[in-house]
């Protein structure tokens, strides 16, 4: 690469870094940031669903419209919404951030039963069928319709678009799957054996019993032939919003019972002030903790390190302030926590540096970062290639709160992939020359360090027996499994339902009061909000009528009275259809990535990586049961998190696992996979104390929940680590004992002449 060429590219990751700042600075003062609902609260509306002529709206029936319910609050654009069922036949629906209640009661209130009828004639038909009905079309002019030809179940999708031969409105296309494409020929088919302008060469379109469109079939369309592909465009000059929401009501689906909206009011936060200002203060004392170990391990480049990672912090903020995600307490702890992950792909190449400088062929400080870089490359791609995978799976295939946790993963790996190979870069690139370049010793990037010293005095030989290694890894893993059979997990009101009361009270009452009342009480994990202006609601597990006492008792005694207006049983708030969705996201995000990592690796690392992560979950779920810890939404966050953990330290050890055995072709592999696993480790432990103190200050200063939440990632920053080594690592060597092979580069190693960011030859 010429000296010229290499400087043009310096100069367009400055270009890029400038604009992405700006974009950064610009969004952060402009865009107000839409909290959820532990942090502001938000809409609350209450449902009843209503018997129909052909349904009983029962518990059942209720449950399947809270599923079709869910569905509409994501289209709207609404995440961690929260809602359950009350009773046997209402819905709570609470909508964090929605600046206009009445929008989002008209859509998810609708019945949108969507219809495609054949027009039989103008006004009234005589003889025709008893379930012809006669709805007035666009113009005004009655029009008798036939029986429905098809439904709305035969959608596969809607999308709306604007009408650009139309006149210039808005129009939704509609794609019809299996039968239904063959039964919208059959009906195109039958109205083209009309002439061109008679009322029966037209097809009515019918949502909840109105005709919303009754194009007529085109000339060029013959008659028994009708119109093929499966597909067709409803018409009729709608707006954006109203094209938008059709196709949300078609692709939601239809409700199995009409609903009522019985009542809708503003509640306040999930959360009391102290607990929020407990996080915030858990948050800033862990990250500050991680700065100081930067500076101390890394000097000069951890102060770059200190400012990437800020400038990771802005960036990810912005991009979800340019989505419009909500943000709750628990996300925000864990963008808390990607912020101390996002140093591990600089400490990647920090280590990569001080390896090529200090232990493979010295040289000058410019040539020893560069090579960093194109050393650490590989790993810092395939890591968060993986995480990006899995987090589309998430965001494309589950609902709910599961789906937010996939936006928020994507944002976080494509900005950790723009600061670490285009701004660090830039920075190392500046600093790490004249002056500093001289003297090295500042950079922090030319000694070992102290972890790299007592590598170099270990023997690589260490995983030659990995059957000794897989049955202490086993023995663990049964001792955990084992408290899930035992103790039994305690899973969340969000998995099991649960009670809320609704108390009333004379004078408005201190919130912040009430929660420590009903906490002191034996009730902890309660949710406590206002409801209006002075009503309190309290939503905890499942309790009788004495329990239920002792909670009025303790809002009684803040407030002086408490009347009780309201007593309901309410379902699980992640229902078995998300459930049932993310466990299927999942798998199929983690079998996305074995094949991605069969790809770029080797299937016995692949798999290899797979056995490591599925220990670590069964671990920590084993721990939380043994505990009696409380497995609900944040555990749930918690556990995607850790798995995104285990894989992406799995793949920077196998990474180098591929580059050791290109450069040592005939060493035994266990040899290999021990001299793969010193090399890396002080970045293994450099990234992992980095997250230990943000994580620490989560698990003593933090709120419970997210107490609860810093455990959790904390087990599973450990025995990610530890499963690397004591699981990946001999699996893979089994494996390639059946089946050898394992870790062999893709193409041959050759010598190439390497060059420096100003295109020297190194």
């Amino acid at each position: 690469m010429p000296r010229e060429t290499a400087r043009r590219g310096m100069t367009g990751r400055a270009v890029v870094s400038l604009v992405v700042l700006a974009a950064t600075v610009y969004l952060l003062l402009t865009t107000a940031p839409r909290l959820g609902l532990d942090l502001r609260g938000g809409t609350q509306i209450v449902l009843e669903t209503k018997n129909s002529p052909t349904v009983t709206a029962d518990a059942e029936t209720t449950d399947r419209t809270l599923e079709v319910l869910r569905r509409r609050v994501d289209a709207l654009g609404v995440a961690e919404p929260m809602l359950a069922r009350s009773g046997d036949n209402r819905i709570i629906v609470e909508l964090p951030g929605v600046r206009d209640p009445r929008e989002a009661v008209e859509v998810i209130g609708r019945t949108a039963q969507l219809s495609f009828h054949p027009v039989v004639g103008v006004g009234s038909v005589p003889g025709e069928k008893p379930d012809t009905r006669v709805l007035p079309d666009e113009g005004g002019q009655p029009i008798t319709l036939g029986p429905a030809a098809l439904t709305g179940e035969g959608v596969d999708e809607a999308r709306s678009s604007i009408d650009s031969q139309g006149g210039g409105g808005w129009l939704v296309s509609v794609d019809f799957k299996g039968d239904s494409g063959r039964a919208w020929e059959r009906l195109t088919g039958q109205a083209a054996c009309s002439p061109p302008g008679d009322p029966t060469r037209r097809v009515a379109i019918a949502l909840d019993d109105k005709v919303i469109s009754s194009p007529q079939v085109s000339p060029q369309v013959g008659c028994g032939v009708g119109i093929v592909g499966g597909s067709t465009q409803i018409t009729g000059q709608f707006s954006p919003a109203e094209a938008k929401d059709l196709a949300l009501l078609i692709n939601a689906g239809a409700l199995p019972t009409p609903v009522e909206i019985i009542e809708q009011r503003t509640v306040g936060p999930t959360l009391g002030a102290a607990a929020i200002d407990a996080s915030a203060r858990a948050a800033v004392i862990g990250l500050a903790l991680t700065a100081l170990f930067l500076l101390a391990v890394y000097r000069l480049a951890g102060l770059i390190a200190v400012g990437t990672l800020v400038a990771y912090a802005a960036v990810s903020y912005a991009a979800l302030l340019a989505v419009g995600a909500t943000l709750t307490l628990p996300g925000l702890a864990g963008f808390v926590l990607a912020i101390g992950m996002a140093v591990d792909a600089t400490v990647l190449v920090f280590e990569r540096a001080r390896e090529e400088h200090s232990v493979k062929r010295g040289g000058s400080l410019p040539r020893s970062v560069s090579r960093g870089f194109s050393g650490a490359l590989s790993a810092i791609v395939d890591s968060n290639v993986t995480t990006l995978l899995a987090a589309g799976l998430l965001f494309w295939l589950a609902s709910g709160p599961v789906r937010g946790f996939g936006v928020t993963l994507s944002i976080g790996v494509v900005v950790a992939l723009f600061i670490s190979l285009v701004l660090t870069r830039l920075l190392l690139h500046l600093t790490m020359r004249g002056f500093v370049a001289r003297r090295s010793r500042l950079s922090g990037l030319t000694h070992e360090g102290r972890v790299r010293q007592w590598v170099n005095r270990r023997d690589p030989e260490f995983l030659g027996k990995p059957k000794r290694w897989l049955m202490v890894a086993g023995a663990v893993v049964i001792a955990a499994i084992a408290g899930l059979f035992v103790a039994g997990p305690n899973l969340g009101v969000e998995f099991t339902g649960g009670r809320v009361v609704e108390y009333s009270t004379s004078s408005p009452a201190d919130v912040e009061q009430i929660r420590d009342a009903v906490s002191d009480a034996g009730f902890p994990r309660a949710v406590v909000q206002m409801s209006g202006e002075k009503d309190i609601a309290v939503r905890t597990e499942p309790i009788d009528d004495d329990a239920t006492e002792r909670i009025r008792t303790a809002v009684a005694g803040v407030t002086g009275d408490a009347t009780e207006i309201r007593d309901e049983q309410i379902g699980p708030s992640l229902g078995a259809e998300l459930r049932t969705k993310a466990v299927i996201a999942l798998c199929l995000a983690v079998l996305a990535q074995l094949i991605y990592l069969a790809v770029r690796f080797d299937w016995r690392l692949g798999l290899a990586t797979v056995v490591a992560l599925a220990q670590d979950v069964l671990i920590i779920l084993g721990i939380f049961a043994w505990l009696g810890k409380s497995m609900d939404g944040v555990f749930l966050a918690a556990l995607l998190t850790v798995i995104g953990y285990s894989v992406n330290d799995s793949v920077v050890v196998f990474d180098r696992v591929r580059e050791v055995r290109g450069q040592r072709r005939k060493e035994p592999f266990p040899r290999v996979v021990g001299t793969a696993v010193l090399q890396t480790l002080p970045r293994t432990i450099n990234t992992g104390i980095g997250v230990l103190f943000v994580l620490g200050a989560l698990l003593f200063l933090g709120d419970g929940s997210l107490a609860d939440f810093a455990l959790a990632l904390l087990l599973g920053l450990v025995a990610g680590t530890v499963s690397t080594v004591a699981t990946a690592g001999p699996v893979a060597i089994l494996l390639d004992k059946r089946w050898p092979g394992a870790g062999r580069p893709v193409r041959k190693a050759s010598r190439t002449r390497e060059r420096d960011d100003n295109g020297a030859v190194v």
